[in-house]
């Protein structure tokens, strides 16, 4: 069976694209916390990518980050059997290095200690505030 909404998988990829509607302010699309919550061990990548199949588990998300000894270990050279990146978008620093299962449930669920405080923003307010216009 196919499960197929167009208008959910077309919002759903300009929602990713940066582009689609988003009720917070300068939400952006995270390759690195993507790649760490669903492929943490790098498996989808080095199928895909095999210049980078040398760079073990969850480092493979980050290859411009290693040291130069770790990329010639694994057989990578930036710029040369691999392409130093476009951009570093400042807001990938924070999951540079890190393990997975180091961070927070991919879907973004907590604890019962942080349950109270997820929801407080919640309802109409949040989404109309006049806080954003003024």
């Amino acid at each position: 069976k196919v499960d197929y909404d167009v208008c959910s998988n077309y919002g759903n990829w300009l929602y990713s694209a940066g582009i689609g509607n988003d009720p917070r302010d300068n939400r952006k699309f995270n390759m690195i916390k993507q790649g760490l919550d669903y492929d943490g061990n790098g498996d989808y990548i080095r199928l895909w990518v095999p210049e980078l199949q040398g760079i073990k588990g969850a480092d493979i998300h980050t290859p411009w980050a290693l040291s130069s000894a770790a990329l010639s270990q694994a057989g990578v050279t930036l710029g040369e059997t691999y392409p130093q990146p476009v951009v570093t978008a400042p807001e990938w620093s924070r999951h540079i290095h890190q393990r997975p299962g180091g961070s927070p449930h991919p879907r973004g669920r907590r604890g019962p200690a942080q349950a109270a405080a997820q929801h407080k923003d919640r309802g109409i307010d949040f989404y109309f505030s006049r806080k954003k216009d003024a």
